[in-house]
């Protein structure tokens, strides 16, 4: 199939309704306007259905209606309008609902501005919302990786019966790439003999519900998200590698920024540094066992962590790390993007230090 090359925003909802996604449920805000945008003018071409709703707390709670009679569904928003979710996605993730969010992440706090940050990953990674949960929070950093791992985002939402979060920065939802719709293979999915879809006396009453007011039911029911999120930490971890044997210093990023910091990786090597990169696919599930077995090389002598943020993921970096190697941060809060020039200044003055 030939490349086409589209906007990043249009091409996640493109791919989603290639996923199978026939449920759209938004609120505008910048920088993810195009997805709903695009939404609207494909889903009534399909017999999908697009709506935009009152505000992000209707339409989170549309998601819920749709997830719970089985459809697949989607909604998409900005860091701010994702807040205004936080309590939908705990209900949902309560209810044990799959479903997709996708976040195009703008600066903060508050409303900040319309540039992009990663400064969303303790809301995403560390459950957002209220109660004990986790999404699973996948983060590219292209569009064509956008692209395919929101065929992935369904088939975890549903294997798992859970939320699952496309989690980028507003430049990945911004930019123009050339992007290829592959054919992927099917995963075999579980029925949904949860879904409430109607009853006719030939089966067992579907409920969906999150409210347990026995203490004994709300145990059970935490137990069996606490052994899922187990099992998903075990089997559904993404990472990528990026000239990590033999370096000297390593490099922990994701998204966009991870894409800036291998440009800085071969300005380092122009001076004769071996800088090797750590890229968290999965920022939830975090690679923890991964990082640290790159870390345990004897060439590797320190971990630098690069984020548009105050270093929030740099925190799981620590915690993975736990004292192996001394650990640095560069990045700033907000939106400020560093340049690859930057980031190799810090590289090799961290180095000599």
């Amino acid at each position: 199939m030939a490349k086409k090359l589209m906007k990043g925003c249009e091409a996640i909802a493109e791919a989603a309704i290639q996923a199978g996604c026939r449920f759209f449920f938004g609120y505008p805000i910048t920088p993810q306007n195009d997805i709903p945008e695009y939404m609207s003018a494909r889903m009534p071409k399909i017999g999908g259905c697009f709506l935009q709703a009152e505000s992000e707390v209707a339409a989170i709670n549309m998601v819920y209606g749709a997830a719970a009679a089985g459809a697949r569904v989607m909604t998409s928003s900005s860091s701010p309008g994702v807040s205004l979710k936080q309590e939908g996605i705990s209900y949902i993730a309560g209810a044990e609902l799959p479903c997709v969010v996708c976040n195009m992440m703008r600066g903060g706090p508050g409303l900040g501005s319309i540039q992009p940050s990663q400064g969303d990953y303790f809301q995403a990674t560390k459950g957002g919302g209220h109660g004990d949960y986790h999404l699973i929070v996948l983060a590219p950093s292209s569009v064509q990786e956008a692209v395919d791992l929101m065929h992935n985002a369904f088939d975890l939402a549903d294997i798992y019966r859970t939320p699952v979060m496309l989690l980028a920065d507003g430049i990945i939802g911004q930019m123009m790439e050339p992007v290829e719709f592959h054919e992927h293979e099917q995963k075999e999915l579980p029925a949904k003999t949860w879904a409430v879809t109607g009853w006719k006396g030939d089966r067992p009453r579907s409920i969906v519900n999150s409210l347990y007011i026995e203490v004994d039911e709300l145990q059970e029911m935490n137990d069996r998200l606490q052994a899922r999120y187990k099992e998903i930490q075990e089997k559904e971890v993404m990472v990528e590698q990026y000239k990590t044997e033999g370096a000297e210093v390593i490099v922990c990023a994701y998204g966009t920024v991870a894409r800036i910091c291998k440009s800085a990786i071969a300005l380092c090597e122009a001076k004769g540094v071996k800088v090797g990169l750590v890229r968290p696919i999965t920022i939830w599930p975090f690679p923890e066992k991964e990082l640290r077995a790159v870390m345990a090389q004897p060439s590797v002598k320190r971990e630098i962590t690069v984020e548009i943020s105050a270093g929030q993921m740099h925190e799981d970096v620590r915690l993975a790390i736990n004292g192996m190697k001394p650990v640095d941060f560069y990045g700033k809060p907000g939106s400020y993007t560093p340049t690859a020039e930057e980031i190799a200044d810090y590289i090799l003055k961290t180095r000599e230090a």
